[in-house]
């Protein structure tokens, strides 16, 4: 779904900040709940579908199960469990033209800043908007509220590894994210560098034409198989109703994962047992032991999903190959290792992660003074201490984006409708004093490691916190006291300035875990509990 510059509106109730899977997602539901907003989409990209349209590395595809990853108010009818880029982008834009969410959709549009005025109760926002040509022009646009759907990674570049030496190389290197879409490789020797999901779904894929794909890993991940097409989700389908299915498969699938995470914080030696076990069937022992045996927990960082197990086929019948060690620079016939080993090729892929980037890269002023966001605290991980009428959308590192992305839009749209429902003008979190900071992405991965320290912080009491827990967070948000930490102005109210916010810590502090509910259990029948938890979602 692309499109030219629309008519830029002047003003509006709500600026949603992206057209991916959590902007699409945000204007749904406020359609639903308020029909007469008045609200604007707005994208940097000529056209919709944020991630599922910028990656086109061969076999991009979803890293979750699609009853998950799809929203909650329009199942997944796929055949695929594990769906293929294109299909999820057609199902992106097929939601946003059914439920009218594409005629609001402004695209080339880009937030480059946005300025808060208590006396005004406005945010005045600076926009780039890009032309046919090329040519670029800047104009602004006011809005009551604001949200930044806009993911939590620069979508100019991906994470840029320095290798030396690379001028020296012969052949080709390309990034994932920046895929040429007319590249032959087609009897080439392939080096794809990198050991998370984007490596673990390029390897087995290219080799349909490569004449050998080697993954080169510094470290190993956990890599776990999953069915491309979920027996249990096709036969659900066949016997009852299309959305009782949904929210059945859903249930299920959420409290697997779910089980599977509090397994691993529980008990963290039977879950890598479990895991590496799966490997153990299906390759040799000494490529296991080499190859697949991570140095760190499970969920320190995220598991690789293989789809049916392909990787681990094209690793057992010869046509891709592992290998582990550090990368001492680029020379003109492949890779050098550091013990001297070299990797031949005529093509590297350098898997090497994102490059993250909060807010889509735009700074934000309150009253004059710019925001540092490394020391706000994030308020029900989704709006920023002392920033009124802001939002952004935050996920989980341990479950599939849409989950936490919907929790999000219902939790802001209930607000909205409290400001309107009493003529409230302003709502902004105040973060009390004393609290620790921990990282918002609570995760040991080298892409977020290098970044998470110029993020929001969580703190350590409720409702400052982030749990990493769909059913917590499920039943948290449904009771949720709107008015905790939270100051609430009239419309009108003559205020020249917002209450003070106590500033997070810059750098990171002990965050006391969050306890667990009887619910979070991972015995069988808490986890029976959990799937009709999900199952009865509110609407």
């Amino acid at each position: 779904m692309t499109g030219p510059p629309a008519v830029h509106p002047d003003e509006v109730e709500v600026l949603i900040v992206g057209a991916g899977l959590s902007g699409i997602g945000m204007a749904v539901r406020l359609s639903e709940a308020m029909p007469d907003l008045r609200y604007a989409v707005v994208e940097a990209r000529a056209a919709s579908g944020g991630t599922w349209d910028l990656f086109r590395y061969p076999g991009v595809r979803s890293d979750s199960d699609m009853f998950t990853l799809s929203f909650p108010f329009r199942p997944w009818t796929g055949q695929d469990s594990i769906a293929r880029g294109e299909d999820i982008l057609e199902y992106l834009r097929e939601t946003a033209r059914e439920r009218g969410v594409a005629d609001r959709i402004v695209y080339r549009t880009r937030v480059v800043g946005a300025a808060w005025s208590t006396p005004d109760q406005r945010w005045t926002v600076d926009l780039e908007v890009t032309d046919d040509d090329g040519a670029v022009t800047r104009r602004q646009v006011r809005t009551a509220y604001l949200h930044f759907a806009s993911g939590y990674y620069s979508y100019a570049g991906g994470y840029d590894a320095r290798f030396a030496g690379v001028e020296d190389f012969a052949g080709q290197v390309v990034h994932p994210q920046f895929w040429p879409p007319d590249l032959d490789y087609a009897g080439q020797r392939v080096v794809v560098i990198g050991s998370g999901a984007t490596a673990v779904t390029i390897v087995p894929t290219m080799t349909d034409r490569a004449a050998h794909v080697v993954m080169l890993q510094r470290t190993p991940s956990y890599l776990f198989t999953v069915p491309g097409s979920d027996p249990v989700a096709n036969l659900a389908r066949k016997v009852l109703p299309e959305a009782l299915a949904h929210k059945v498969i859903r249930g299920k699938n959420i409290a697997t994962q779910s089980g599977l995470y509090r397994l691993s914080r529980r008990a963290p030696g039977l879950t890598r047992r479990l895991i590496l076990s799966d490997a153990g069937k299906r390759l040799p022992a000494e490529v296991v032991a080499e190859h697949f045996q991570p140095p760190y927990g499970v969920w320190d960082q995220r598991l690789c999903a293989v789809p049916d197990g392909d990787f681990f086929t094209a690793v057992a019948d010869g046509s891709a190959s592992v290998v582990t060690g550090h990368i001492d620079r680029f020379v003109p016939e492949g890779v050098r290792l550091t013990d001297g080993r070299v990797v031949e090729a005529d093509l590297i892929v350098t898997a090497t992660g994102l490059q993250l980037q909060i807010l889509g890269g735009a700074g934000l002023s309150v009253d004059g003074e710019p925001v540092d966001l490394a020391r706000t605290y994030a308020y029900r991980g989704l709006m920023l201490s002392g920033v009124p009428n802001a939002s952004l959308t935050v996920g989980y590192i341990n479950a599939p984006w849409t989950l936490r992305a919907d929790l999000v839009a219902r939790y802001v749209t209930r607000l909205l409708q409290h400001l309107r429902d009493h003529r409230l003008g302003i709502a902004v979190p105040v973060a009390p004093e004393g609290m620790a900071a921990g990282p918002i992405l609570d995760i040991a991965s080298g892409y977020v490691q290098r970044t998470v320290a110029s993020f929001p912080k969580v703190g350590d009491r409720s409702p400052w916190t982030l749990p990493q827990s769909y059913h917590r967070e499920l039943a948290d948000f449904r009771r949720a006291d709107l008015r905790a930490d939270m100051v609430f102005l009239p419309v009108g109210s003559r205020v020249g300035s917002l209450p003070s916010s106590a500033p997070a810590p810059a750098a990171f502090e002990s965050v006391a875990p969050i306890p667990s509910s009887p619910d979070d259990s991972a015995d069988r029948s808490h986890c029976c509990r959990r799937v009709f938890a999900v199952i009865d979602e509110f609407p």
